[in-house]
């Protein structure tokens, strides 16, 4: 049976119900068609999870419109991106709380300091990692761990944004990202991510080197290790909504 798109399935209901309405006669055809169409109708709402009150709604995250990038090949390690995160989300400096993180993998690299001796970092190879957020594409993880559905998309540019007012400081999504992106701010007891400052982000405008860039964005999900085990899995993430 050819599968009808919602608007010629109206198209063809409404055109069915108005014949009915006016008392015509009402051909074998027709008849079939209406059945094909409850049928597709069916099937559509089985499909995206409405034909049962067990199933969650199939809920598709809008992709995000842009990317802060890294080139660890151009770090200095200066950190004057974190500085520069912290200054214009938080009103503070505290390299602890930025968005973009270089602090962690300055001397030893994202491996730790056990790990061989070709590691990355300061006391290693000399090449520091910058670590950002891949502002992930549907399903994203710390916005699905969340409990108070605290993490939204925020336009201009669909970042993955923590609302401060429905964040109760759980810090369940810190152990969700696999990059552990997610910060955590001590005094105001609430969690914090980058939302890319709305298209303009103070990280890539700060750092004298040009060693972060904005970009469109892409999916670097699985290309860029993670650096620990996260408690969501993503095929399962995906399996609770598309069954």
């Amino acid at each position: 049976m050819e599968m009808k798109s919602p608007v010629e399935a109206d198209a063809i209901a409404e055109q069915v119900l108005n014949i009915i309405a006016s008392g015509q006669p009402v051909s074998r055809r027709t008849v079939l068609k209406l059945c094909g169409v409850t049928v597709a109708a069916m099937a559509s709402w089985q499909f995206f999870g409405m034909g049962s009150g067990n199933s969650a709604p199939l809920i598709i995250t809008e992709q995000a419109l842009g990317l802060v990038v890294a080139d660890p090949t151009r770090c200095v390690g200066c950190r004057r991106c974190e500085l520069a995160c912290t200054d214009y989300n938080d009103g503070k400096s505290s390299p602890e709380t930025a968005r973009i993180r270089v602090r962690r993998n300055l001397n030893f690299g994202p491996s730790g300091l056990y790990t061989g001796k070709r590691d990355d970092g300061d006391w290693g190879t000399g090449l520091i990692i910058q670590d950002f957020c891949k502002q992930c594409p549907h399903p994203v993880p710390c916005a699905d761990a969340c409990p108070n559905a605290a993490i939204e998309v925020k336009p201009p540019v669909n970042a993955r944004v923590i609302d401060p007012a429905k964040c109760t400081g759980c810090k369940v999504c810190l152990k969700a990202c696999p990059w552990e992106m997610i910060s955590f701010d001590p005094e105001t007891t609430k969690a914090t991510k980058c939302f890319l400052c709305d298209g303009m982000p103070k990280c890539v405008e700060a750092c004298p080197a040009e060693a972060l860039m904005y970009v469109s964005w892409v999916d670097l999900t699985g290309k860029v290790p993670s650096r620990t085990t996260p408690i969501l899995n993503k095929p399962v993430a995906c399996g609770d909504c598309h069954k």
